[in-house]
């Protein structure tokens, strides 16, 4: 079975500093992977080179395409990433505001992402905003309003439906969870949860949470000063933690 992304060597420095070093990965088609470790463990660089955002220094990003088969995303044309980025990759962003357009209605945030992709009819582009609206949980009569009317967890759904609207292959969610309050964020993680269930997707999420991984991932990384310290199945890598790194993550969780 040919992995959907293939990740070989991945490293990238800032100066003198790692960002994330030799990092090196498959994921399977419908397969979820969390990277988890605490705050500069180099996740979110990792996460960032991977999905096209940074240039890593050495390494590749090989992704399974409709077309042409496995290809090297870092060695792609600028407009082929872009395309890639707007079909077959999603990416969701820990803040609802860098990843939506606050200026344009909620429909038009979802609309435009299938107009980038060729749909020209107004009106069946509305009719599947209005259902990808239904189907994170905003009530349809919220179509026109905009995003700055929104609590928090409306916007990070309105985010995750135009993001999920094209049918992607792949997401990238860096920290989906954070900065929303408790009730929000399990109504959220049982929205993922569904979605990715019944999408057949592939997600690689980057958090801090250990339960946000232990609900939604199969397999588990475990980061620390820009290095993978520990990787295997969520529930093996959580239950019987074998690196030290990994045990002190685990045990800082407060039992409830």
């Amino acid at each position: 079975m040919t992995p959907l992304l293939s990740v070989q060597g991945i490293t990238k420095r800032y100066g003198a500093h790692i960002g994330c070093a030799d990092v090196s990965f498959d994921l399977y088609p419908g397969e979820v992977m969390g990277i988890v470790g605490e705050s500069g463990s180099g996740k979110s660089t990792l996460l960032n080179c991977m999905a096209g955002h940074l240039t890593p220094d050495a390494g590749q990003v090989v992704f399974d395409t409709r077309t042409d088969g496995p290809r090297d995303t870092i060695t792609m044309s600028e407009p082929e990433r872009r395309m890639l980025g707007r079909t077959d990759w999603a990416f969701v962003h820990q803040h609802a505001r860098d990843g939506l357009r606050m200026g344009v209605s909620a429909g038009g945030n979802v609309g435009e992402r299938l107009m980038a992709v060729g749909e020209r009819h107004y009106g069946d582009i509305r009719d599947k905003a209005t259902d990808w609206l239904g189907r994170v949980e905003i009530d349809a009569s919220r179509v026109d309003d905009r995003p700055t009317t929104f609590s928090g967890g409306m916007q990070q759904r309105l985010q995750i439906a135009r993001n999920l609207v094209t049918g992607p292959r792949l997401v990238f969610m860096d920290e989906p969870t954070g900065g929303l309050d408790v009730s929000v964020q399990a109504r959220l993680l049982d929205l993922l949860r569904g979605l990715v269930r019944d999408m057949g997707l592939s997600a690689i999420i980057v958090t801090h949470d250990l339960a946000v991984v232990r609900l939604l991932a199969d397999r588990l990384l475990v980061m620390k000063s820009g290095r993978v310290v520990e990787a295997g199945l969520t529930d093996q890598v959580l239950d019987d933690p074998q690196h030290a790194y990994s045990q002190l993550l685990v045990s800082s969780v407060l039992q409830v």
